[in-house]
């Protein structure tokens, strides 16, 4: 006796008859609504009384809703695989990830060769099936690097692009009989599906075996690939031969090939609505009945299998299996991981990833990460430069899922923001009410890490840095306690979360009064940066001395292999006085020699939009940063030499001055209220060395303090830097009170030992 503990599934195998096209339609509707799982057709390309199976699949999934979609099974001769694999990652992200792949290696040869396709011989076909496989899944590897590949004597990929990625794990499912077949389908398959009607007495138990010793000899776990059956018979009154017979008889027999044959799928095929809606009904719910009730007495083990080689790839030192079972978890391995596992700009290796989708979950996530090997990492959107986002071999935290904005008081513009929403999405809900909160420059930033460090953003001049808006915040900390704090509860955390937020503790939203700004101008300007000390002097200057409506961001490019050294400026005028705006646009287009500029009247919204997130950063970034007080000649001056050094690709200088300079140092943990920008160096090779000596020699004498997101040199007199020494005996008190054994210690760490 077999039993995988595959939960049960059961579905149709229905012939895809083009006389009434829509009557295959109407029983795969059926199919959904008397609660089944699956529905398959048959595939045979060549049959011209049959409608083409991919295009009836495709209508179909645009007429449902749950129910998974299948060929049963597709003609591999006749549909070359890359575009299978295309077509059918496509097509599960349509439908929400209900495609599954049942695949064939083609039978009925004298009609697929009138079709035009090459005759194979019985093993040529078992090969090029083999191949077509690996084809499939190379093509849906989204994640893996460089063009793709792949000699096969039947099937090639000749430096092929990747993707798309599937919505969800798809199964690749074949249909076998002979022995080299079933050793295909233990090596390389999800699932094994025949039809009963061509099996003989003994040929499952005999399949089984010969799939399973495969499956060991590939390093797989049998348990990894499905058992699927496609079944017919007719229901009467009186018993008869295999599957004719009342419900009871049909209840009997798939009990008995779910135990002792291992069946975790049956496929019914059949065209009568009738039979359909009685096997629903009568006959479903039995069988799930009284297998769960046989496995529970024998104890066996239900539910998916992770397959052996995501299993290898685990890290020693965390318990996988014990992850708090309401909050999902990634690992390494798993379709998801390669999504998940890097910032914006670095590539990361976390054990795992868990991400919560309430604050209870972030609770259990924490309790559980802290009982792990490696370091913690939070996430919010991923996005920040300095890559802490992200680690190799520990736990990443990740609170993307709690991204909801909400208004709480129209009256004030108050706003609650999920840690996990990203700027743009934030935008884009306040744009209607004419609102908006300066965020950064770039819409796939995360709340949570901006909200937290300071918010250096394209509103900033006016209306400051976004933690001087921040009324209130939850947050867990390290032994799992749930804060809401403001300015009557625990305001001394609410001073910490505002500048230092990701060493002490887990923010799961923040409140913020928006500003109104119905619309703003938007403009960007290019300039030839052949003279980069006299640009970044006449721009400086420029934008420390415009009014408070004007805020710039300046990116200056080093030229090489054959590129003029070029800048960007990207300028918000934070009304929608037009005359005004162009009058201190003028101004900045003084700057230096202009190769382009534009200007808009928009929302926030239209500076700030939505961005897809999806990140796959390469090596860990090398970055300088620095808070410039104000422009001189002399420090634009040693930053061109910066740039003239080859240490660096590109230098970024943010206006931070105007309002963000009216708040008081110690109103926050963010105490620089005097500077005038902020200056980031980003390496141009891997190396930090270079850059380090060039920063500290050039840039770094001219600099008082630095901003969080943008550093990334870990020694540590940087967080003197980052934090003047009163503000910083401040939050070590705070880190002694709320995170006493320092388990948020990967952030610019403060130690509560001092």
């Amino acid at each position: 006796m077999t039993d995988y503990g595959h939960e049960l599934r059961f579905g149709t195998f229905l012939t895809p008859q083009n006389a009434d096209p829509q009557t295959p339609v109407a029983l795969a509707v059926l199919t959904e609504e008397v609660g089944l799982d699956l529905v398959t057709f048959q595939d045979h390309p060549y049959q011209p009384s049959f409608l083409d199976t991919w295009t009836l699949l495709s209508w179909v999934a645009a007429r449902t809703e749950r129910v998974h979609l299948s060929g049963n099974v597709l003609n591999v001769p006749m549909r070359p695989p890359a575009v299978l694999a295309r077509a059918a990652a496509s097509l599960d992200l349509l439908s929400g990830g209900r495609v599954e792949l049942g695949l064939g290696a083609g039978a009925f040869w004298d009609a697929i060769e009138a079709m035009g396709t090459p005759r194979l011989t019985p093993g040529q076909a078992v090969d090029a099936l083999d191949e077509a496989i690996d084809v499939i899944r190379a093509l849906w590897d989204a994640d893996g690097r460089g063009a793709l590949r792949v000699g096969g004597e039947h099937h090639r990929l000749a430096g092929a692009k990747r993707g798309p990625a599937p919505a969800h794990d798809i199964g690749i499912w074949v249909g076998a009989y002979k022995p080299r077949m079933l050793r295909l389908v233990g090596r390389k398959a999800d699932g094994w599906l025949p039809s009963l009607g061509y099996l003989q007495p003994g040929d499952l138990a005999r399949g089984n075996a010969t799939v399973d010793e495969a499956a060991t000899a590939a390093g797989r776990d049998p348990r990894e690939i499905r058992r699927l059956l496609n079944v017919n018979g007719r229901f009467s009154p009186t018993p008869g031969d295999g599957l004719d017979g009342p419900p009871e008889q049909w209840v009997d027999a798939l009990v008995r090939y779910a135990l002792e044959d291992g069946i975790g799928t049956f496929v019914l095929g059949t065209d009568d609505p009738r039979t359909l809606q009685t096997f629903a009904e009568q006959v479903v719910p039995a069988v799930r009945d009284q297998v769960d009730a046989a496995r529970a007495t024998s104890g066996t083990v239900t539910g998916a299998v992770r397959p052996a080689a995501a299993l290898a790839k685990r890290v020693d030192g965390i318990a996988y299996d014990t992850v708090p079972s309401d909050v999902r978890a990634v690992e390494p391995g798993d379709r998801g991981y390669g999504a998940l596992r890097s910032t914006y700009m670095r590539r990361g290796a976390p054990g795992v990833v868990l991400l919560p989708r309430t604050t209870p979950q972030v609770v259990d996530a924490l309790g559980w990460a802290r009982q792990q090997r490696g370091p913690l990492a939070v996430r919010s959107g991923g996005h920040g430069i300095s890559g802490r986002s992200t680690n190799d071999g520990g736990v990443l935290l990740d609170v993307a899922a709690l991204d909801e904005v909400m208004v709480v008081d129209e009256a004030s513009r108050r706003v609650r923001l999920g840690a996990g929403a990203t700027w743009g999405k934030v935008a884009a809900t306040l744009a209607p009410h004419g609102w908006a909160i300066s965020s950064g420059d770039h819409g796939g930033v995360g709340v949570g890490g901006l909200a937290t460090t300071g918010g250096i953003g394209l509103l900033g001049r006016s209306f400051g840095l976004t933690v001087d808006h921040v009324v209130a915040a939850e947050v867990v900390t390290a032994d799992g306690t749930v804060h809401v704090v403001d300015a009557e509860h625990e305001p001394e955390l609410l001073w910490g979360l505002r500048g230092a937020g990701g060493n002490l503790g887990v923010v799961t939203w923040v409140e913020v009064e928006a500003r109104e700004y119905p619309d703003v101008v938007f403009a960007t300007m290019t300039f030839d940066a052949s003279d980069p000390a006299a640009l970044l002097d006449r721009w400086g200057r420029t934008v420390q001395d415009a009014p408070r409506q004007l805020t710039s961001f300046l990116h200056v490019q080093a030229g090489g292999g054959g590129r003029p050294p070029m800048a960007q400026a990207m300028t918000v005028w934070a009304d929608d006085d037009t005359t005004a705006a162009v009058a201190a646009l003028e101004e900045l287009l003084g700057a230096g020699p202009v190769l382009d500029q534009r200007a808009t009247l928009t929302p926030y919204a239209g500076v700030v939009g939505p961005v897809a997130r999806h990140h796959d950063g390469g090596a860990p970034p090398v970055t300088r940063s620095g808070l410039l007080p104000a422009m001189t000649d002399v420090a634009a001056a040693d930053l061109a030499r910066l740039l003239a050094s080859g240490e660096t690709m590109l230098v970024q200088l943010r206006a931070t001055g105007g309002a963000g300079n009216d708040v008081a140092p110690d109103a926050t943990a963010y105490a620089h209220r005097h500077q005038q920008f902020s200056v980031t160096a980003f390496a141009g090779r891997s190396a930090r060395t270079g850059l380090d000596d060039a920063w500290d020699r050039l840039a770094h004498p001219h600099m008082d303090g630095l901003y969080l997101s943008f550093e990334t040199d870990p020694r540590p007199e940087r967080l003197l830097d980052a934090f003047p020494p009163l503000t910083l005996d401040r939050l070590r008190a705070l880190k002694r009170t709320y995170d006493p054994d320092h388990v948020f210690d990967q952030n610019f760490p403060i130690d509560p030992r001092g």
